[in-house]
């Protein structure tokens, strides 16, 4: 059984057990966090309709904070003495799923 799931307005494909990398949620470390389905397959079973996936839920657990790559950026404006450079590092949660279930 797997579900694709969406957070932070990236969809990512998960499984019990799994931990997967999601932008940063409300919820400290250990606590539990409900995660929005796409689609779920069970086999044979594929549910993929918003009625069909109304009943059916994505639990996980807060495993701790994690950090994306360092991301350097550099701007300038021609016949100026306009330089700026900047740096960003995007920071994430990790979330081992605890449990998915299609009712």
């Amino acid at each position: 059984m797997y579900a694709i799931i969406a957070s932070g307005g990236k969809q990512e494909k998960v499984a019990p057990g799994q931990q997967v990398r999601v932008e940063l949620l409300d919820g400290d470390e250990g606590s539990e966090v409900s995660l929005r389905p796409v689609m779920l397959v069970d086999g044979d079973t594929i549910l993929s309709t918003p009625d069909e996936l109304s009943k059916a839920s994505v639990t996980g657990k807060i495993v701790g904070k994690t950090k994306g790559p360092k991301i350097n950026g550099f701007t300038y404006k021609n016949s100026t003495t306009y330089r700026r450079r900047y740096g960003h590092r995007q920071k994430y949660h990790m979330v081992e799923i605890t449990s998915i279930s299609a009712s």
